[in-house]
């Protein structure tokens, strides 16, 4: 059975992630603390923000203490996945290959990426043989 796919995430639900993959399981204030240092947001609206994602399935709720504790449902990974496949679907007309090819034509890649990319490459080639 396939998993139902998340909805993707806006930006600013997108920052919230970051956090909550950086720092783990977090209460609102420990979100909206980090976010200060970034951006300005006020706490109300980490707090809606954060209600909403829970409706949308985006984040988890630990209601057991005083102070609620979110966590992502999905890992940075997976979401980063998604939403490149999402991109790549709808920009690129679902090839991977496009969609690279363009990343890597925008901006120049350090000499460790170009290394990583080309092991994942071996690594992805083996695997097709």
């Amino acid at each position: 059975m396939m998993e139902k796919a998340l909805p993707r995430p806006t930006d600013a639900e997108l920052a919230i992630l970051n956090v909550l993959w950086e720092r783990g399981p977090s209460t609102v204030r420990d979100v909206h603390d980090a976010l200060a240092g970034r951006q300005a947001t006020g706490y109300t609206t980490v707090l809606k923000l954060m209600q909403i994602m829970t409706e949308k399935g985006l984040v988890v709720r630990d209601e057991t203490q005083r102070a609620h504790v979110y966590s992502a449902r999905t890992s940075e990974q997976k979401t980063q996945r998604q939403l490149l496949a999402d991109l790549a679907d709808r920009a690129f007309g679902g090839s991977p290959a496009r969609l690279v090819m363009q990343a890597l034509s925008g901006r120049k890649a350090s000499a460790e990426e170009l290394n990583e990319i080309r092991e994942l490459l071996d690594r992805l080639e083996g695997e097709s043989k």
